[in-house]
């Protein structure tokens, strides 16, 4: 499930499309995650706004309250894109622009700052599990055709509360008896559990990126290690797939970015 950032060929295409993913391995050198890293413990350090913390979403395993034991634990960093300059580069970065571009068959993207544009931060000791969704499931856009480009800071593992996917699940029809009244994926019916069974996780070293398909059913499990996680998460679509007026999605202005010529997309 790896390739380059600099080389999706139509295999690779072929390969996200079937399965919703796509792992492009040693996207970031050490110098780029150095400043990156530094950045965001420099921002959990001072606990720099906006943060959602683990208290506040009630998934399996956090607090209850932010007063509770572990109620100051972050979660994510939200707007990462005007946090630090070392991240709006790392989201600009052309080689990972034309692997998008490729993937959407458009040279013309945008990237949202309302959605995914922020660090997950997943504490030892109080970290949540996050459950089987769709990130369309809170999107309003014109198309469900979005691409998270998750950016792996550090190791990523089942140990450590790595990214687990359903392939294919971004080409699949989901009726509300599937989903519960958050709309994520209910474990209790035949067809749900034989899916879920097909999981595969994303495990990730430093400097790894997973691309998925804001279809594409994911979970991720609690940090069980001694050490914090760090992944930057950014969202792109193509130009002609706006946000629809009015909703949370279209709060925030996006950045207008362009592929290079020579990552012409193709239509498969």
């Amino acid at each position: 499930m790896s390739a380059t950032a600099t080389a999706l060929d139509a295999t690779a295409r072929r390969q996200f499309h079937r399965d919703g993913y796509l792992i492009l391995r040693s996207q970031a050198d050490a110098a780029q995650l150095q400043a990156m890293r530094a950045a965001v413990q420099a921002d959990l350090d001072a606990a720099r706004s906006p943060i959602e913390y683990e208290a506040d979403v009630h998934y399996p395993g956090a607090p209850l309250t932010r007063s509770a034991p572990g109620g100051d634990t972050p979660r994510r960093l939200l707007q990462a894109y005007d946090r630090h300059p070392a991240l709006r580069r790392w989201a600009r970065t052309p080689a990972v622009i034309d692997a998008v571009a490729s993937l959407l068959a458009s040279p013309k993207l945008r990237l949202t700052r309302n959605h995914h544009n922020c660090v997950m931060t997943k504490h030892p000791g109080f970290s949540s599990a996050t459950l089987w969704h769709q990130d369309v499931r809170y999107w309003s856009f014109t198309r469900p055709e979005l691409i998270n480009a998750w950016l792996a800071l550090g190791s990523e593992t089942p140990d450590n509360g790595c990214m687990w996917l359903l392939p294919g699940t971004h080409n699949m029809t989901f009726d509300n008896a599937q989903l519960d009244a958050d709309r994520f994926l209910r474990p209790e019916p035949a067809a749900n559990r034989a899916l879920i069974d097909t999981a595969r996780p994303a495990e990730l070293a430093p400097g790894d990126l997973l691309l998925f398909h804001a279809q594409t059913f994911h979970a991720a499990g609690r940090n069980r290690s001694q050490a914090l996680k760090l992944s930057a998460v950014f969202t792109y679509h193509a130009a002609d797939n706006p946000p629809l007026p009015g909703t949370r999605s279209s709060r925030r202005a996006e950045v207008e970015l362009q592929a290079r010529a020579s990552a012409a997309p193709v239509r498969n």
